[in-house]
């Protein structure tokens, strides 16, 4: 089972990705997980990575590329993975293709929870006031000033993906603004009819 979760910050992809690790036994990949991991490693791209992060700057696409190629060939990736946060441009999704197809591997799904932005932005408010009002204290990136301006960097530069993907023939979107249940229970729905299914199953 290998698939990708698309969605702006606030859709909810962290919680349907945990509840699939724990129905299928796949692991969850993460971009900053993937770089840690890999600095900590001391692997020859994990030091070309530090290099970059300890002079300030950004970690180059070939760089993740690389780094999330190898790590889709660990043994806990056998039975499939979750990408979050990745990829993030389309020339990384196509990046990203190339390197399953050498692997002989395929996408099982690509998931965009659909969401609407303004009531988002509603919850973030919400969330606010309710920790001011019980003396709580809030983060200074936690507001949702902050919270619009990554909605604008993900239409900007991860929403192309989107279109990328239902080009392929391969997005599936669903409702994000459900209750969690019924977004889990979509998701499945859309699971059981993948390639993979009947192998992760098996397994």
């Amino acid at each position: 089972m290998r698939l990708i979760f698309l969605g702006p910050p606030g859709a909810g992809k962290g919680t349907q990705a945990k509840r699939l690790t724990d129905k299928y036994g796949i692991p969850q990949l993460s971009t900053g997980d993937m770089l840690r991991a890999a600095v900590n490693d001391g692997s020859e791209i994990g030091k070309r990575a530090k290099e970059v992060m300890d002079a300030g700057g950004l970690v180059s696409d070939d760089i993740v590329n690389q780094i999330v190629s190898e790590r889709i060939e660990q043994p806990d990736c056998e039975k499939g993975f979750i990408l979050d946060g990745y990829p993030r441009t389309v020339p990384q999704a196509k990046v990203l293709g190339e390197n399953l197809r050498a692997k002989n591997l395929v996408l099982d799904a690509v998931i965009e929870l659909k969401v609407d932005e303004e009531a988002l932005v509603r919850r973030i408010e919400n969330r606010v006031a309710e920790t001011v009002a019980a003396g709580g204290t809030v983060r200074s990136d936690d507001n949702p000033e902050s919270f619009r301006k990554r909605l604008s960097e993900y239409r900007e530069k991860t929403a192309p993906l989107s279109k990328h993907y239902e080009e392929q023939g391969e997005l599936v979107v669903l409702d994000g603004m459900a209750h969690v249940d019924q977004v889990t229970t979509a998701i499945e729905a859309v699971l059981e009819k993948a390639p993979g299914a009947e192998a992760s199953v098996a397994r």
